[in-house]
């Protein structure tokens, strides 16, 4: 990389780090608590009403958007479920001991009421484009809804370079270097395929990519959902245990095997973050593009994202490390430790289960990304052709990215995605009045929906 680009990655990296310690890490968290106080824990009352909206057939097609709001979930999801899922947990563990995945759980929770706050103002406040379809996100809230433009080019600009990396580059580079280390493939193969498939999918715009998502992330989570409950109930006497491990090591003190308390909360607040993008302003601009007729109910829908992302498949990764006492081995690297962990069940089996699981989870965040960018560099470029000439851009970064080093890359786009936090947050909590509003309206139909189909049944 040379001295000069050494030099740069390390000051990142010293940066990353400030960004994305404890001030951040208490920004994101505050704002969590705030808004589920003021919309009265909404995120754990109306869970089961939220998921049954996922999977519901009665979703107002006629309503304005480009896609289905199961299409818009897949899309948030394709692009949240990656390699913080496994490797992420894993790092969690290292650096916080198990104890950090129960405060995974706590900032996912609070996490659901934030991402319910972002996709309610991004339908809120969502546009139509030059070419007719939907644009919403951060970005318009901040300008329409906020009245703060500045704040709005400030978080789409820091979305388009965190697109190139943390959403492509060091993606499709995991993915390679996982399918040549468990089945020997040259990592210039696996660029081409890789390279291939995605240009495919987002050539063809939002319609392709939700059309693609609402497939691929399901059948992509319901593989490595079995193969961790395989795990867990072939080990059900184990399980116990495990998560007695974890609840006394939450509020340990003791400095042993990383897991003081103050390391435990750190680590597993900011890999949940990461995992599950609670805070960071990504997935309401899919959840913009939803066909809905209320900001509220594509919210309710959009929370379930990190339910499902942090919740359950982050839960699989993190008992099964903790069930297999792998964690314990200091010298491990956090891909190596979650493989082992799954090589301890499931034999020869466990390194296939990971890999198929790394390249899936990898590959869909590269597609969620890609939309993400485009409708970011739309915002900042009035130009139809913009979009065209990043998806061009974007399909061949993916094979630089699977055949290259990105140290660079990976801290430089891994800085940006914090700064895309801090205009969403002060967003979220200026307009959270807003969001409380839209809340008593959902609440509202919900409940006269409720009564309707009772007396529909009478």
């Amino acid at each position: 990389m040379g001295a000069l680009g050494d030099k740069l990655n390390a000051f990142l990296g010293e940066v990353s780090g400030v960004l994305w310690g404890i001030p951040l890490i208490v920004l994101i968290l505050g704002t969590g608590i705030y808004l589920t106080i003021r919309i009265g824990f909404l995120q754990i009352r109306l869970l089961p009403t939220a998921l049954k909206l996922v999977f519901s057939k009665n979703h107002d097609k006629s309503a304005e958007g480009d896609i289905s709001q199961f299409q818009a979930l897949t899309t948030a999801l394709a692009a949240t479920v990656g390699t913080g899922n496994i490797v992420g947990v894993a790092t969690a563990v290292i650096l916080g001991g198990p104890g950090a995945i129960f405060w995974m759980w706590i900032a996912a929770i609070l996490g659901m009421a934030t991402k319910y706050g972002e996709a309610l103002l991004a339908v809120k406040y969502r546009v139509k484009d030059e070419k007719g379809q939907m644009a919403g996100g951060p970005m318009y809230y901040l300008e329409r809804g906020l009245k703060q433009k500045w704040l709005a080019v400030l978080f789409a600009f820091f979305g388009v370079i965190a697109s190139f990396g943390i959403g492509n580059g060091t993606q499709s580079n995991s993915v390679a270097g996982v399918v040549s280390n468990t089945f020997n493939v040259a990592p210039w193969i696996t660029g081409i395929v890789l390279t291939i498939v995605v240009g495919l999918v987002i050539l063809g715009g939002i319609s392709s990519i939700g059309s693609v998502t609402a497939v691929f992330v399901p059948v992509m989570a319901i593989f490595y959902l079995l193969a961790g409950l395989i795990v867990i109930f072939t080990n059900i006497t184990d399980v116990p245990a495990a998560f007695g491990i974890i609840f006394k090591d939450a509020f340990s003190f003791s400095a042993a095997g990383g897991g003081a308390v103050g390391a435990a909360i750190r680590y597993g607040v900011a890999r949940g973050i990461f995992s599950n993008e609670a805070g960071l302003g990504s997935a309401p601009i899919a959840a913009a593009a939803a066909k809905t007729d209320l900001p509220g109910r594509q919210a309710l829908i959009s929370m379930t994202q990190v339910f499902l992302d942090t919740i359950l498949i982050c839960s699989i990764t993190g008992l099964t490390i903790v069930m297999s006492g792998v964690y314990t081995n200091k010298d491990m690297a956090a891909n190596e430790l979650t493989t082992a962990a799954f090589d301890t069940f499931l034999g020869a089996w466990g390194p296939y289960v990971v890999a198929i699981g790394l390249v899936f989870f990898a590959s869909s965040t590269i597609m969620g990304w890609a939309y993400y960018g485009e409708k970011c560099l739309q915002y900042l470029v009035k130009t139809p052709i913009a979009g065209t000439i990043y998806r061009i851009i974007f399909v061949l970064f993916v094979y630089v990215g699977a055949t290259s080093s990105l140290d660079l890359v990976w801290t430089f786009s891994d800085v940006a995605n914090g700064l895309m936090a801090i205009p969403n947050l002060i967003g979220l909590v200026g307009l959270s009045g807003v969001i409380v509003a839209e809340t008593r309206i959902i609440q509202k139909t919900l409940k006269e929906e409720k009564l309707a189909l009772r007396a529909s049944k009478s």
